[in-house]
C-alpha cells in the first residue's frame, strides 16, 4: 500500500525555524502486507508531541530514516493473520509502547515496562522485529514507537492498539494515546493523588495540562501550575489550576512553601524535561511527599540530589513512563471520563493542520506557541 508520510532523515542539526529548514520531508512510502497479529490502520488524526520534537532536535536519538508520529487514532482497514480482538472498521487509538502481554512486567500489570516493547521501540521496528516501511526507491524506513502516525496509513502490531467506541471524535481520541494517558496517568497511577491533597505540576505543555485535568478529576485541593512562560501560566488557570507560579523567578520556591502551602506540596509531577524544573519539583515537595517525573531530557542530563534529603525527609522520587498505565484498560476509562465531562481535553487542541503543514507545526511547538496541534487526515 502506498501512502504519504512525514519522514525524518537526520536526527539533530536542523536550523530553526523548522518552517524554513523543513526537517520532515513529505514523501510517498510503501507499506508491506500486515503479517501475523498485524493490521493496517487508516490514520484519521495525529498529534504533534514534544517527544517527536525531541527526535527532530537530537534529544532522543532514534535510528534513521524514520516515519515520525506516535500519538494517533484511526480505523482498521486490513487484517493480517491470527488477528484476534479486532475487526475491519474498528476505531483504535495507538499506544506508543506495545505491550506483549507475556513478559514479567506485562504479567504483573506494568505494561509501561514491557521488555520486548521497549526493545522494539529502541530499534525502530514492530513488536515482532519486522520493518514494514520502504521508500519508493526501496530504502528501509524505521517505525516510530510502533506507530509512525504521521502518515495516511500505518501498519501496526495489535499489541500497539486499543479499540475504542466509535462515538469519539478521532482528534480527541488521538490525544489519549500520549498526552492524556501520560499526564493523567502520572497523577492517578504514579503519584497516586488522593482527594484533598495538594499537587504541583511543573511544565505546562500538553502532558502537563493533562496532568492538571487529572489532578482536578482526582479531587486535589490545591493545584499549583509552574512554568517559566507567563502565557502558559495563564492557560493553566483555564484547565483548573488554583495557583500559578513562575518557577524561574527568584524566591519562587519560598513563595510556594510559605505562602501558597504550609511547607510544600503532597505530590509534584514534572514534565519540562529540564533539570532545574525537576529540582524545583523535588524541593517543593514536603516531607514524606512524592515527586514524579515523566519528562524525557537529553540522555546526558544528570540530576544532583542529596541522599540525606531522601532519608531524613522520607521523600520519594519516581519515574513515570506511559503514565504507568495499562493502555487497554486506562485509555477506555479515561475516554469515559472525557465523555462524562470530567476530562475536558478538547481544551488542549490549539491548531488543526494538514500533513503538509507539519514543519510549521513543529516550529510553533518549539517556540511555545501551541499546546496540542492535531493533523487531520481526509
Amino acid at each position: 500500500m502506498k501512502t504519504k508520510a512525514a519522514v525524518l532523515h537526520q536526527v539533530g542539526g536542523h536550523k530553526r525555524p523548522y518552517s524554513d529548514s523543513k526537517p520532515l520531508k513529505i514523501e510517498e512510502i510503501e507499506l508491506g502486507k500486515p503479517g501475523k497479529e498485524e493490521v493496517i490502520v487508516q490514520v484519521k488524526a495525529a498529534g504533534l508531541c514534544h517527544s517527536d520534537l525531541s527526535v527532530i532536535d537530537g534529544n532522543r536519538p532514534r535510528p534513521m530514516p524514520m516515519v515520525l508520529g506516535h500519538e494517533a487514532a484511526g480505523v482498521i482497514v486490513e487484517l493480517g493473520e491470527d488477528v484476534k480482538g479486532f475487526e475491519l472498521g474498528d476505531h483504535v487509538v495507538f499506544a506508543f509502547l506495545p505491550s506483549c502481554g507475556h513478559c514479567e512486567y506485562c504479567m504483573s500489570g506494568k505494561a509501561a515496562l514491557c521488555n520486548p516493547g521497549a526493545k522494539a521501540n529502541n530499534e525502530g521496528v514492530l513488536l515482532n522485529g519486522d520493518i514494514k516501511i520502504k521508500s519508493q526507491s526501496g530504502e528501509t524506513y524505521h517505525h516510530h514507537l510502533g506507530v509512525s502516525g504521521f502518515a495516511g496509513y500505518a501498519i501496526a502490531s495489535i499489541y500497539s492498539l486499543v479499540k475504542i467506541d466509535k462515538s469519539y471524535p478521532f482528534e480527541i481520541a488521538a490525544l489519549f494515546g500520549c498526552a492524556v494517558m501520560t499526564g493523567v496517568g502520572a497523577v492517578v497511577h504514579t503519584a497516586q493523588v488522593h482527594v484533598g491533597e495538594s499537587v504541583l505540576v511543573v511544565g505546562l505543555g500538553g502532558v502537563g495540562l493533562s496532568a492538571i485535568l487529572g489532578a482536578k478529576a482526582a479531587g486535589a485541593s490545591k493545584i499549583i501550575a509552574a512554568d517559566v512562560s507567563h502565557s502558559k501560566l495563564d492557560v493553566a488557570k483555564e484547565f483548573g489550576a488554583t495557583h500559578t507560579i513562575n518557577s524561574g523567578k527568584e524566591g519562587a520556591l519560598e513563595e510556594l512553601k510559605q505562602e501558597i502551602t504550609v511547607s510544600g506540596v503532597d505530590k509534584s509531577v514534572e514534565f519540562a524535561g529540564a533539570m532545574p524544573a525537576l529540582d524545583f519539583a523535588f524541593n517543593a515537595t514536603k516531607k514524606g511527599g512524592v515527586t514524579v517525573t515523566g519528562a524525557l531530557p537529553h540522555p546526558d542530563a544528570r540530576l544532583s540530589l542529596n541522599p540525606l534529603t531522601l532519608v531524613g525527609q522520607e521523600k520519594s522520587l519516581k519515574g513515570c513512563y506511559l503514565g504507568s498505565c495499562v493502555p487497554s484498560i486506562d485509555i477506555p476509562n479515561f475516554l469515559e471520563l472525557y465523555k462524562n465531562g470530567n476530562l475536558p481535553v478538547d481544551k488542549l487542541i490549539t491548531h488543526r493542520l494538514k500533513l503538509e503543514d507539519i514543519n510549521e507545526g513543529f516550529e510553533r511547538l518549539a517556540s511555545g506557541e501551541a499546546i496540542r496541534q492535531v493533523i487531520i487526515f481526509d
